[in-house]
């Protein structure tokens, strides 16, 4: 059973990122005046020093927030694609309250929490019931709606609520007596590393030991049998999506409280997509996304500092991101094709 798992689940996901760690290297040895060097710096430098370890810690808590969402959708049997305009909305949302309102501090973090997670539901909640209800996909459905929400912030924020006395398009800052702090400085580090972790947990636990989770999980498996079972497929899947939302809120949430202190414009770049990455590294599996969460943002953390370090006068981490998703993809489109190929032969229809 275990060796099973290993090459079924595991493997493939390690094989995924280690052929992302590969072109990364690739990359910076053919480009780099020092190739040694920036290597060494690569897999060391990271470590070596309190500001990119916080960095990267800290990435990795805003990646399981996200990825958690992302594998609610999955195990409900649906698929968020909005990720990018979730983050970008709910954080907007957090910083607007924050900076516009006088209540106590209690307050105040409780209502920005939960108007974010009211923006992340909303986003998805949209999606959710165009597919119950119109049987519209909700992987257009739900990029559809981030490609809208997202330059509607943008809008907002080079607009009505930029701070004018800075030249960063973004939001006024956080008053720095309710902003999060850091437990690690000069990094962004803080408690919500540790809340991120008992998410992963909790969730984990919801999916793999009570009844309901495994209700849950099983419309996503086999959506039929769960039918067949007495299991609420439509509600789960439903719930599934809405919850992915919420989730992806409180990544916005958390990254406007904890480590940006404003809404800027862009913040959001690379979560969404970064956050799905790692939960299908994962496989759908919450106390998976611990590691694949980790192992992502050292990746990119990496890759951002050996390219200071060496001086590209390119993204490198856009290439790593695509590369990483194409091929924790493409791992998923060979098993359907390859299971369409097993029915086929069975005389089964596709």
């Amino acid at each position: 059973m275990i060796k099973e798992y290993f090459y079924k689940d595991i493997l493939p996901s390690l094989i995924s990122c280690g052929v992302g760690l590969a072109f990364s290297l690739v990359v910076l040895v053919v480009l780099s005046g020092n190739p040694v060097n920036t290597v060494a710096d690569f897999f060391t430098g990271v470590f070596a020093s309190p500001f990119y370890f916080g960095l990267l810690l800290n990435t990795s808590s805003l990646f399981m927030w996200a990825a958690v969402g992302a594998c609610l959708a999955m195990r409900s049997g649906s698929l968020n694609l909005g990720g990018e305009g979730q983050v970008y909305l709910s954080g907007f949302v957090a910083a607007v309250v924050f900076a516009n309102t006088s209540f106590p501090f209690v307050l105040r973090v409780i209502l920005a929490c939960a108007a974010s997670c009211f923006a992340g539901f909303f986003c998805t909640a949209v999606p959710a019931l165009l597919k119950r209800y119109r049987g519209s996909s909700e992987l257009l459905t739900s990029f559809l709606v981030s490609a809208f929400t997202i330059p509607l912030v943008d809008a907002a924020i080079a607009g009505p609520f930029r701070d004018s006395s800075r030249n960063l398009l973004a939001t006024p800052y956080i008053p720095e007596q309710m902003r999060l702090k850091s437990i690690l400085p000069p990094s962004a580090l803080n408690m919500s590393f540790f809340l991120a972790l008992f998410f992963c947990l909790a969730v984990g636990f919801f999916l793999f030991r009570t009844k309901k989770g495994r209700d849950f999980s099983l419309c996503g498996k086999a959506p039929k049998f769960a039918r067949y079972a007495g299991v609420p497929v439509e509600s789960n899947s439903f719930a599934g999506l809405v919850l992915s939302g919420i989730c992806h809120g409180l990544t916005g949430f958390f990254a406007v409280w904890g480590t940006y202190y404003t809404c800027h414009s862009g913040f959001y770049v690379g979560m969404g997509w970064n956050a799905l990455s790692c939960a299908l590294i994962a496989r759908s599996n919450p106390f998976a996304v611990i590691p694949s969460s980790f192992l992502m943002a050292w990746i990119f953390t990496a890759v951002d500092r050996a390219s200071m370090v060496s001086n590209f006068s390119f993204d490198m981490e856009s290439l790593v991101q695509g590369i990483i998703l194409f091929c924790v993809s493409a791992q998923f489109v060979f098993k359907y094709a390859k299971n369409c190929d097993r029915r086929r032969k069975n005389g089964l229809s596709v």
